[in-house]
């Protein structure tokens, strides 16, 4: 991607365009406020509430496969604490992710990627969010090719921008976003810099940014003017919703992806 220096981007952000197209809806790890988190009934959910995508979160596991579930140990959602990378897929299948969300969802399992994959309807997309580094990638590839989903309803997301890197090197035509929060202080000075998110973009290949809500409007519009996309989490109220559609953001990320549907629609 050519590179545009931070000057000529912000002399240019007084006339770039708002573009307020509809974004698209993403469930955040499945519809993840009416079932268990990262869990094929929570992603099965998303889509029957209208769902554009489904965001997933994945680790590997000790003998290699990649599996779905936010964090690097397992106590957050089941009654046994294992370390995920410490673990084997057999260990892993044993745990009951599912009970502490409700009697309803008792015995769900932590899911692999190859069954939240087989999930996606035709038309559909998934959102491949690696939570451990690069050596994930070669595994996701034999995972994708072998599910069959098209190239263009994949894409990786990831707050190492050594994964995007990784994964653009493997697969340029893949889509990538790195991932990133941001924080005021109590001065209106935002972290990180423009000039860091800018470069980092550029240097790992990134196709885009995936922020918090508390992005500057003025790093927004630097992001398009660059030729980045930008893309928003976690949204699960209609105003936000709202005005970051008027900021232009490409996907909504959403915890109540039937409810975000019902308060975009027109």
């Amino acid at each position: 991607m050519k590179k545009t220096s931070l000057a000529v981007i912000l002399s240019g952000m007084a006339i770039l365009p708002i573009n307020a197209q509809d974004p698209m809806i993403v469930a955040h790890r499945g519809a993840s406020q009416d079932a268990p988190e990262n869990t094929l009934l929570a992603f099965r959910l998303a889509w029957k509430q209208g769902a554009d995508a489904i965001e997933g979160d994945f680790h590997l596991s000790k003998d290699g496969v990649l599996v779905c579930i936010h964090d690097a140990k397992t106590n957050k959602l089941a009654d046994r604490d294992l370390v995920v990378a410490e673990s084997t897929l057999s260990e892993l299948r044993v745990l009951d992710v599912g009970a502490g969300f409700g009697a309803d969802f008792k015995g769900a399992m932590i899911p692999t990627i190859a069954e939240v994959l087989a999930t996606v309807p035709p038309g559909k997309t998934i959102y491949v969010e690696i939570k451990c580094g690069p050596e994930a990638i070669p595994i996701l590839m034999k995972e994708l090719e072998q599910s069959g989903l098209p190239a263009q309803h994949v894409v990786v997301i990831s707050f190492n921008e050594v994964v995007i890197r990784t994964l653009k090197v493997a697969a340029p035509g893949l889509k990538a976003y790195w991932l990133r929060s941001f924080k005021t202080d109590r001065f209106g000075k935002a972290t990180p810099s423009l000039e860091s998110v800018l470069h980092t973009l550029h240097e790992s290949e990134a196709d885009g940014l995936s922020s918090n809500v508390k992005i500057p409007e003025v790093y927004i519009h630097a992001l398009k003017q660059a030729g980045f996309e930008w893309h928003v989490w976690t949204v699960n109220d209609s105003g936000t919703a709202k005005r970051m559609k008027a900021l232009g953001a490409r996907s909504i990320t959403t915890d109540v992806p039937g409810r975000m549907r019902s308060s975009l629609a027109p």
